[in-house]
């Protein structure tokens, strides 16, 4: 089937940007992950994944993750599965 529609879509630069460097690591065009996209929303009947809002408790603990506080490291994946 011939592709004919268009698509336009306003986004933050920055997710841009972050978002075409991995396309470009997977080595597809914006198009093609678009289409992906589009597909899964497809064969999914909806959205490809679980969309939810945040408690304030995850809030709290991405808001930690992303400034490395309170990490939990191990020094070996028998280390962390014995810690389970």
């Amino acid at each position: 089937m011939a592709k004919t529609e268009m698509i336009r879509a306003r986004v933050e630069p920055e997710t841009k940007h972050e978002a075409e460097k991995i396309f470009h690591t997977l080595g597809i065009s914006v198009s093609e992950a678009i289409n992906m996209f589009y597909k899964q929303v497809a064969l999914h009947d909806g959205m490809p994944f679980e969309v939810r809002i945040p408690n304030a408790e995850t809030i709290e603990a991405m808001r930690q993750a992303s400034n490395g506080e309170n990490l939990t490291t191990w020094s070996s994946v028998d280390e962390l599965i014995k810690s389970s």
